[in-house]
């Protein structure tokens, strides 16, 4: 009876873990993520392979989301673009194409320091602060 009752609780626990280890991550406010930010590689799957980048996000106080992306080709140099975004129930809501009103919701999966992923619509987008 022991044997099956400490099995019944590491399976229990075990599960808990693993449920909590993917937990999102919930932003009371913009503060959490206020500053510069290098998004280094982007992925259409969380632990699948990863495309890097050369881009720059920096969330103001404000509410705008300024991009700096860089082409690593060389072809458009450098390309600067500012959109509106908010932090709502516990995610961040930001424009999908400036000056338009649709937005997408990307929730934060992971945030540790200076590393944080984001959930996107289509992509996880992998940053540290800069």
């Amino acid at each position: 009876m022991i044997k099956k009752r400490a099995a019944l609780l590491f399976s229990l626990t075990t599960i808990f873990f693993a449920l909590s280890a993917h937990a999102d991550v919930f932003l009371k406010d913009n503060t959490d993520i206020l500053g510069k930010w290098k998004v280094y590689a982007e992925s259409g799957k969380l632990d699948g392979e990863k495309k890097k980048l050369i881009v720059e996000w920096d969330f103001k106080s404000d509410g705008t989301l300024e991009t700096k992306s860089t082409d690593g080709g060389g072809r458009t140099k450098e390309m600067n673009i500012a959109i509106k975004y908010s932090v709502a129930d516990g995610e961040i809501q930001k424009q999908e194409i400036p000056g338009r009103d649709k937005y997408e919701s990307c929730k934060v999966v992971e945030k540790d320091g200076s590393i944080m992923t984001l959930k996107c619509k289509y992509l996880y987008y992998f940053l540290a602060k800069l």
